[in-house]
């Protein structure tokens, strides 16, 4: 059996990636395969009871533990542009008072430009969620720093983005506006970059992160495999 660990519930198997992401892809005969995605489980992709990601059970799994961890602490927790079932999620989780933040997205708490988050004071979170959130902006780097700056010198952060794993380098280019290219080349319609792994990690430090990457070795196989993660599935932690 399967185990979600964002809804608590088990079943015989999670739902695959929309057939919608195949057509596109076929349609626009895109380079590589979405089997080269580094944390991306085609096969078991939704959870039928929550609709939560595999990457979304992923951070569960972290973040169930570090917050029992820190029993008993308040955690002050950032989730910039929040996804519905995962801010519920961090809601419930014990001892968090939550904030979310988007430019744009009615569900935030907070109108914040990730590259300038001027409304909020230096070391204002203990813990910042930034789930796929770096590849739609035209200056990462801007934003990564902003990300560090209002980090507690103690906090910790989910940093993650789409990483294919058969890239030689970061592929971006803002100035592509056609849809299909967008496809093509970065996996998405608001996508204006594909990450290159170490490029990646090489950002996070220039903006001053130190980062632990968290793989199958640290979760184990048998809790991947439970949870519907794949086993190149890696969680990047940031902290100053």
């Amino acid at each position: 059996m399967k185990f979600c660990p964002i809804c608590s519930h088990s079943f015989p198997n999670f739902l695959p990636l929309p057939a919608s992401y195949f057509q596109m892809f076929n349609q626009l005969n895109v380079p590589y395969s979405l089997d080269e995605f580094e944390t991306l489980n085609v096969g078991q992709y939704t959870c039928p009871n929550c609709q939560a990601s595999d990457r979304d059970r992923l951070y569960a799994l972290f973040l169930k533990a570090y917050v029992q961890q820190r029993a008993g602490q308040e955690l002050r927790f950032l989730d910039i542009a929040p996804a519905p079932r995962l801010s519920q999620f961090l809601k419930s989780l014990p001892g968090v008072r939550y904030r979310s933040a988007d430019l744009m997205s009615p569900l935030a708490d907070d109108k914040v430009d990730i590259t300038n988050m001027d409304g909020y004071a230096d070391s204002s979170f203990d813990f910042i969620v930034c789930s796929h959130v770096l590849e739609h902006v035209p200056d990462d780097a801007a934003a990564i720093r902003e990300l560090r700056r209002v980090l507690a010198p103690n906090g910790a952060a989910i940093l993650m983005v789409p990483i294919l794993l058969s890239l030689k380098e970061t592929d971006e280019d803002p100035s592509v506006t056609d849809v299909n290219e967008r496809w093509r080349r970065f996996g998405q319609d608001d996508h204006i970059r594909m990450y290159e792994r170490s490029d990646f990690l090489q950002r996070l430090h220039a903006g001053g992160f130190q980062v632990k990457s968290l793989d199958v070795n640290v979760f184990g196989r048998d809790i991947f495999q439970r949870c519907g993660i794949t086993e190149q599935s890696v969680l990047y932690i940031g902290q100053g």
